[in-house]
């Protein structure tokens, strides 16, 4: 399965293509958008495996710093509102959180509620464009982030060293995606 991986994460159209293109989407498409998007997927997960490596505060601080972000940039989007930058700034997100965990770089509180947040607004504008802009959408975009949050600290749970693997996984696979 580990071998599987990778290769799975060099082909662009079933695991870049995101439900919620479409009016009649709704709650079950906002869960399905970051679950079924590797870029977003990854670095939710990320997010979860950085906060264990670093612990206190940013168990809760980042998840939550990285979801009231993202709702933001979720209504920009919805509004019609794009960054410049917000798929290099998603792929960023997905490259840097990852090697974050991967070399457990502990980072003052704000530097890295900082970094989750403007990451998060991404994800969300990204999402908001997307989206069919309803509530139940949203709603939905926001508990599979959390509960993507939640799985990367549950895996973190396996120790500091697999967290950190995990974590240089991200990043690598955040790498690939460039690529793709």
């Amino acid at each position: 399965m580990r071998r599987l991986l990778p290769l799975l994460l060099l082909l662009p159209s079933p695991l870049m293509a995101h439900p919620g293109h479409g009016p009649e989407d709704g709650f079950v498409h906002g869960i399905l958008h970051p679950l079924l998007g590797a870029d977003h997927l990854l670095a939710m997960l990320a997010v979860g495996l950085w906060a264990v490596i670093s612990g206190g505060r940013a168990l809760y601080v980042y998840p939550l710093t990285f979801m009231a972000a993202m709702l933001v940039g979720g209504l920009l989007g919805a509004q019609g509102v794009d960054f410049a930058l917000t798929e290099h700034t998603i792929l960023a997100s997905v490259i840097i959180i990852g090697a974050a965990a991967g070399i457990a770089f502990k980072a003052p509180l704000w530097v890295a509620a900082l970094a989750l947040a403007v990451f998060g607004a991404a994800h969300g504008v990204a999402h908001g464009l997307e989206g069919p802009g309803s509530g139940a959408y949203a709603a939905g975009f926001v508990l599979a982030t959390g509960g993507l949050h939640l799985a990367g600290i549950g895996l973190g749970g396996f120790g500091l060293r697999a967290a950190r693997v995990m974590g240089a996984g991200v990043a690598l696979a955040g790498v690939a995606l460039a690529f793709v």
